[in-house]
């Protein structure tokens, strides 16, 4: 009788640990991580969606469209620093852009090393006026740390209403200096292409060499660059400087369009690889307008994205001699993907490779021959090819600029001069 009375209640114990035990493991494979499981992480950020909106001591205030716009931010903030959420008004900022126009201090950022960079300024524009330099970094606007905010939210900050001020805080890495600029908006017109006075009149020198400055590769500027060369063969171009310093990129398309200007027809140009599909571009003009003539292409470290898929692929195929410093090394494929309420997706979908296969993203290009210019001698080149700068500038100072040299353009046309001189030499050779 007492050892059945004992086996029942070992039986009855043993009964009661396994339906702890079942309770315990339900409930943390409850509360197990769904890493990967979409139906429940959307439960989830639905879940604390509405415990932010109806919990939170101020939610009353906060509107859906609020809370998921942030979350979306936040989401792709922590993509990489080329992805962004563009609400309505930014999406529109970035079309206006590309189309030419828009309002501004004339700098063109990224987030570099978590950074606000200065990628380039453009000329003849607040920034560049100020003295403003590729990589400078923005620490402060208005007093406030943009350290750690979307760089969309900080392209808004630096924008506004033309005859508006803002008030910058810069730091220069090369020097440790830091310095507040306090800088007027103004409507930013943006040329694409221009000639060495900064006009669209392309002169053509005594020694038969043209210039031709790309500032941006917007919708139109493969057209211009086709108008620009055909004005300088009519005066019988026998070589070309390309220049793309503080060039800060734009159109993939407009990038291959021109390239293909100089090379033979089903040439690559560039391919873009991504997670899933590999994209190659190839020449589809009629062919190198240019056959006899030997170009040499001018960039430094504000020469990005677009301009570099111009470089590295004529770097690659013999047809240009690269000359200046190495390139930003922005090599990313950002595609734009707009949404119902008229906010969009920019998300990075892959990354450039040139038609031998380098990888231009965070490596950048690296010119044939290396001329740097220093800091100074930066800030005077684009203030002298801004002409609206130099009233305000002392007289002295105006002096100095009067007698500024462009070292890697006289160093691009001597070349020329050589190559044109000897003859048969290759357009590479150094």
């Amino acid at each position: 009788m007492k050892r059945r009375i004992i086996f029942t209640l070992l039986v009855v114990a043993l009964l009661l640990n396994l339906a702890v035990g079942a309770k315990i493991y339900l409930s943390a494979a409850k509360n197990a991580p769904v890493e990967d499981n979409e139906q429940a992480n959307l439960e989830l950020f639905n879940d604390a969606i509405q415990k932010i909106r109806h919990e939170y001591v101020d939610g009353k205030n906060l509107t859906y469209q609020q809370l998921v716009y942030a979350a979306l931010k936040g989401a792709v903030a922590k993509l990489d620093p080329h992805s962004e959420f563009l609400d309505a008004d930014s999406f529109q900022q970035l079309q206006d852009d590309t189309e030419g126009q828009f309002g501004g201090l004339g700098l063109v950022v990224s987030l570099r090393d978590g950074h606000v960079t200065v990628v380039a300024p453009m000329e003849d524009t607040p920034g560049s006026r100020a003295g403003i330099l590729t990589g400078d970094r923005i620490t402060q606007v208005e007093g406030k740390s943009v350290d750690g905010q979307p760089l969309a939210d900080v392209v808004k900050l630096l924008r506004g209403d033309p005859g508006s001020s803002v008030t910058l805080t810069i730091e220069r890495p090369s020097t440790g200096e830091r310095k507040d600029y306090t800088l007027q908006r103004a409507v930013i017109l943006m040329e694409m292409v221009k000639d060495i006075n900064g006009k669209r009149e392309f002169p053509l020198g005594a020694d038969k060499i043209g210039y031709v400055r790309i500032t941006q590769f917007g919708d139109k500027t493969a057209d211009d660059l086709e108008d620009a060369l055909n004005k300088l063969k009519q005066q019988g171009m026998k070589g070309l400087i390309l220049d793309l310093r503080w060039n800060p990129g734009g159109l993939l398309e407009q990038a291959v369009a021109v390239c293909q200007k100089f090379l033979p027809r089903g040439q690559l140009v560039v391919s873009t690889e991504g997670r899933r599909v590999v994209d190659k571009y190839f020449a589809r003009g009629g062919g190198d307008e240019l056959p006899q003539v030997p170009v040499i292409v001018l960039v430094n470290l504000g020469s990005a994205s677009a301009a570099e898929i111009v470089t590295g692929c004529l770097q690659d195929l013999h047809r240009a001699v690269i000359l200046g410093e190495k390139t930003f090394g922005k090599g990313s494929v950002q595609t734009i993907f707009p949404l119902d309420d008229g906010s969009a997706l920019k998300l990075t979908v892959a990354k450039y490779y040139t038609p031998s296969h380098k990888v231009i993203h965070e490596h950048g290009i690296t010119p044939d021959i290396l001329v740097p210019l220093t800091d100074a001698e930066e800030a005077a080149l684009l203030l002298k090819r801004s002409p609206s700068g130099l009233s305000g500038l002392p007289s002295g100072a105006l002096v100095n600029l009067n007698n500024f040299h462009d070292e890697q353009f006289e160093r691009a046309e001597d070349l020329l001069k050589g190559l044109l001189t000897y003859g048969s030499l290759h357009p590479t050779a150094k």
